[in-house]
């Protein structure tokens, strides 16, 4: 009864210095940036380098690095038009249910990001303290690298970030369910019930999923031969590896509903509680895995700190949260029902497919690399790659931040203060990507060699730095444009764009490597880019801010 309160919704018409500084990279390249999990975290919230990934910044965000890789995000598609005074969310994605006309009320108004000048105000200081919360996380796994590589060995290490890369390629294990919830939240902000309704579907989804993950993994792990998988040559290692399978990709498994908080509390505007938590989880992390080793307490047990720190604290922020909220916002089992399932599956389904598509569209840079000019080379182009990728951290930071105010706004009809942000966000990343960008240009060479030790001027050329400061600058300055179509799911431009610039850039990228050896990879994907997704990127917007009415 409760879940068909809102009514069905008309069909409408995405052990040696360099083994130790390998090992500290390798953390560094699993930490969440604006991917697959760049986005992050992976969206579920994988396991990196024994700090979990958890963040909703480092979910698919609309855009990423062309080599360490991202995810653009499309979504939910929903349109507010004002009718007797009253503000309706219309055309929600295909089997969603529609919100009723809510009046504003103390609850309501809680329910979502403000509105007003605070909102200004919020979409501000979230940045900042995600920027911060972001540089502990960063710094948190560095600081325990080193630590964890002298106490497990170079066996052990190595068997837990090879486990740990396994987990971020299940990044899609949320089923897209965790963005396709932050942008329904933000279309509902003005109804909290519906929004328990998103919610308790959401948890009891990937709580089923969890479940069945952990239960496939009880049943495979005696019977896969980890052991030879990885290669392990140690005796005492070999007869652990069953044990860290199981630890690692338990704490995935479980982190996977629990993260779903995250995506709560941005959608309702709470950032800086979520930073808050994100921050501590990550400063726990770094604490057991240090006091674990300082009192030496195993390595089973400092691998166990580690991973499970953030969904721990996933936890507490879980039921701290809706334990403070009033008794008609908190997740109930009776406020489950199949059609609010239904639509966040198939909304989740639409950001999976789309994230799918863009993340192999921005990550066969190194195989294309690779295969036409080296492996060395690849390497190298990799290395620089990461450099560049810094700037998908602000822009993932960003992207996450304004995602559900706009969704929320447009649910309003406030098309004029989304169009009048999205000028604002897009000068925000011209100025910040693009400064940023030309200080790499100017001391890209030197920061790798104080980073790595070296670097090959004969191969990472200046026409490269500048071919990739480039194309950072054109897809940061595209971002704001995607995340207005993701805040109402707008997919379809998105698509075309993606598709088109996969096969493409392709095409190009082949060519370039041929004809101007490295230098043409970045150059080949801002024609690429410029022909397909900016094309489509300003149909999409104009095309979201039409559907949302008159401004």
């Amino acid at each position: 009864m409760d879940g068909r309160a809102a009514g069905r919704r008309p069909r409408p018409p995405p052990v040696t210095r360099a083994v130790g500084r390998a090992a500290a990279e390798a953390v560094a390249a699993r930490l969440p940036t604006a991917g697959p999990v760049a986005a992050g975290l992976p969206t579920a919230g994988p396991v990196a380098a024994g700090v979990a990934a958890g963040s909703p910044a480092a979910g698919p965000v609309g855009v990423g690095p062309p080599v360490a890789g991202s995810i653009p995000a499309g979504l939910t598609a929903a349109r507010a038009t004002v009718a007797a005074g009253a503000t309706v969310v219309a055309a929600p994605p295909v089997g969603t249910t529609v919100a009723s006309p809510v009046p504003t009320s103390d609850a309501a108004s809680t329910s979502g990001p403000p509105s007003g000048p605070s909102r200004d105000r919020t979409v501000t200081v979230g940045i900042a303290t995600a920027m911060v919360a972001k540089g502990i996380g960063l710094a948190a796994p560095l600081v325990i690298t080193p630590a964890c590589f002298r106490y497990l060995g170079d066996q052990r290490y190595g068997l837990w970030m090879a486990i740990t890369a396994l987990t971020g390629m299940a990044w899609f294990a949320d089923l897209g369910l965790g963005n396709g919830l932050l942008t329904r939240l933000g279309q509902l902000a003005d109804d909290p019930r519906q929004q328990a309704r998103e919610i308790s579907g959401a948890f009891a989804t990937l709580g089923v999923v969890a479940v069945l993950l952990l239960a496939a993994l009880v049943v495979v792990t005696p019977v896969v031969p980890w052991v030879d998988l990885f290669a392990v040559r140690d005796p005492t290692v070999a007869a652990q590896t069953g044990t860290l399978v199981l630890i690692c990709f338990g704490a995935f498994a479980v982190n996977i509903p629990l993260s779903l908080i995250q995506r709560i509390q941005y959608a309702r505007g709470q950032m800086v509680q979520s930073n808050v938590w994100q921050s501590a989880g990550a400063l726990t992390a770094m604490a057991v895995v240090l006091v674990a080793i300082a009192a030496d307490w195993g390595p089973l047990v400092v691998v166990g700190g580690a991973v499970l720190a953030v969904p721990v604290t996933n936890l507490l922020n879980t039921v701290t949260y809706f334990w403070s909220a009033g008794p008609a916002d908190r997740p109930t089992p009776r406020l489950v029902h199949r059609d609010t399932v239904v639509g966040l599956l198939r909304l989740g389904l639409q950001f999976f497919a789309l994230t799918m598509m863009s993340s192999i569209a921005l990550n066969v840079d190194n195989p294309l690399v690779a295969n036409v000019l080296g492996l060395t080379v690849a390497a190298h182009y990799a290395v620089v790659g990461k450099l560049f990728g810094v700037l998908w951290i602000f822009v993932g930071l960003v992207g996450m931040t304004v995602w559900p105010v706009n969704g929320a706004a447009l649910a309003r009809g406030e098309v004029a203060w989304v169009r009048r942000n999205t000028r604002r966000m897009v000068a925000l990343y011209g100025v910040i990507v693009g400064a940023v960008g030309l200080l790499l240009v100017g001391y890209g060479h030197r920061l790798i060699e104080l980073w790595i030790g070296t670097v090959d001027r004969s191969t990472i050329r200046l026409p490269v730095l500048v071919g990739l400061a480039g194309w950072s600058l054109l897809v940061a300055v595209t971002s704001p444009l995607l995340m207005v179509q993701n805040s109402i799911g707008l997919l379809r431009p998105q698509f075309v764009g993606w598709a088109s610039f996969l096969v493409l850039a392709t095409v190009l990228k082949i060519w370039g490597l041929r004809q101007f050896g490295l230098a043409g990879l970045p150059g080949a994907a801002c024609v690429a880019y410029l022909l397909t997704v900016v094309p489509a990127a300003l149909v999409g917007y104009r095309r979201a801010l039409a559907r949302c009415g008159p401004s």
